[in-house]
């Protein structure tokens, strides 16, 4: 899983508080990322709309109790296919 680095930033407070709602439901770090992200790849749609779809994948994966109790060679399969995921986003290289 990729490593995430913590970011501060200044907001009107009006985002804040619509951001400080997402947070009741665990939305509110997400939405930020996928916002962030869009906005660097904004030059090619596709490639954004692809790399969001596959975050997506990946938030649904890491979500998945099911996977979570499956482990292959002794690593969870939720990781592992993420992982493999994570390897398809297209970072213009």
């Amino acid at each position: 899983m990729e490593k995430l680095v913590p970011y501060s930033l200044y907001l009107p407070a009006e985002d804040v508080n619509k951001l400080r709602e997402m947070a009741k439901t665990r939305r509110a770090a997400s939405f930020v990322r996928d916002a962030v992200s869009s906005a660097f790849e904004s030059r090619d749609h596709y490639k954004s709309g692809y790399n969001k779809g596959l975050r997506d994948a990946c938030t649904v994966i890491n979500g998945s109790k099911e996977a979570a109790m499956i482990a292959v060679h002794g690593r969870d399969l939720n990781s592992i296919l993420t992982e493999q995921i994570q390897m398809l986003e297209d970072n213009g290289k």
